[in-house]
């Protein structure tokens, strides 16, 4: 037990305000249960909505948040105001969570719903970090990720970069060559991002997911069209070296519609698999052939590896991409049957045919057989020394 001022309350002698201050954490406990603050004000499912909107439009105006993520916070949250606003925090249930999630038909899907859920538990949280309120959706499970993994073949990457103009085709063969997030990194990319060394260019590249700067070494062929891209987008001049034909940075929208018109003008549209095809697809080739060693003589490299280059954590690039396509994870397990380049030679195993089966059955006879005259002569010989010593 704490008294008012912070301080811990010890020995018998503080008995009456040891129990005090549990009445005042009994209470604290109440006006929670009330979906109440510690200052006893009731907050409703609306406020917790419209504080962490707000809090996303502080991001975006810092540049901590992404657009696409205030606009769709902003969208899911209304929405579930709609629903129930009114409703007061401590009453709501995950079962109305999950009622709000059905009504919608659009919502079907299981990344649809987890980025909702997201959302909604991240607004939840954040009251009750930062105003104490308690939240009502914890423990509350969201759809497993199940990330598209498609990758571009070498025919089709070709087709892709002849079916659309140059800006956007030197977008597009950076990101597969980089493997960066195409709009909130490669696109916001400059020349005062590009640094030269004995070595090789590296870039230094911020991600906005991880709020984290990494550096990464890039091949020379997007080394070369960098160096041509900072002619008109020298470094000072904070101008994006991947701009678009209207020399305006590339944004999710009008990147989303680019790539629309590539996949219709190849029929992409009207294939399963490659209708699935995105400008993220760059970004998941991109750790297809670094896993299976598409530019390295077929050496690929490690989860580790991949993860630093990426910018993601070792864990997240081995559930996206280390079970389907990592050799690292796939080969040991091909070892451990015998198969493989590293494994050692297996002995070989024919199907025993019908007589090869029997051998085993007919020799156990015969040594059963050698057993029992064995026993019998032994025996023999036993009872005529026993006559001897009786004579």
């Amino acid at each position: 037990m704490f008294d008012e001022q912070g301080e811990r309350i010890r020995g018998k002698q503080n008995q009456s305000a040891a129990e005090r201050a549990l009445d005042r954490a009994k209470l604290a406990d109440a006006a929670q249960a009330d979906g109440k603050s510690p200052g006893g004000e009731t907050w409703l499912v609306a406020r917790v909505c419209s504080e962490y909107i707000q809090y996303c439009e502080r991001g975006l105006a810092a540049g901590s948040i992404s657009q696409g993520h205030c606009r769709s916070a902003a969208a899911f949250l209304n929405d579930l105001c709609r629903y129930c606003g009114a409703l007061p925090a401590g009453e709501l249930k995950k079962a109305h969570v999950q009622e709000w999630l059905e009504s919608h038909a659009g919502w079907r899907s299981s990344a649809t719903c987890r980025s909702v859920l997201s959302i909604v538990l991240a607004a939840f949280n954040r009251a009750e970090e930062m105003f104490d309120v308690p939240n009502p959706l914890k423990g509350m499970k969201k759809p497993a990720a199940k990330p598209r993994l498609q990758s571009f073949s070498s025919e089709d990457e070709q087709a892709m970069y002849d079916a659309t103009e140059v800006r956007f085709r030197d977008f597009l063969f950076a990101a597969v060559r980089t493997g960066l997030r195409p709009f909130s990194e490669l696109a916001r990319l400059t020349a005062d991002h590009v640094e030269e060394s004995n070595r090789g260019m590296m870039w230094r590249v911020y991600a906005t997911k991880t709020k984290k700067t990494r550096k990464i070494p890039v091949p020379e062929e997007v080394a070369a069209l960098t160096r041509q891209l900072m002619l008109t987008a020298p470094k000072g001049s904070d101008r994006p070296l991947f701009r678009n034909t209207r020399d305006k940075p590339w944004k999710r929208t009008n990147g989303v519609v680019r790539f629309i018109a590539i996949k219709r003008k190849l029929g992409w549209n009207l294939n399963p698999v490659k209708r699935n095809y995105s400008c993220y697809t760059c970004r998941h080739t991109f750790a297809h052939r670094m896993l299976s060693g598409y530019w390295n003589g077929g050496a690929g490299c490690s989860i580790e590896t991949l993860a630093e280059l990426i910018g993601d954590t070792p864990k997240v690039a081995f559930d996206h991409y280390g079970r389907e396509w990592g050799q690292h994870y796939q080969e040991p397990l091909w070892a451990a049957l015998g198969v493989g380049p590293n494994a050692a030679p297996r002995a070989s195993s024919k199907r025993a045919s019908g007589a090869d089966r029997q051998k085993p059955a007919q020799q156990t006879s015969q040594r059963k057989r050698s057993a029992a005259k064995q026993r019998s002569k032994t025996g023999k010989s036993t009872s005529a020394r026993q006559r001897r010593q009786r004579a």
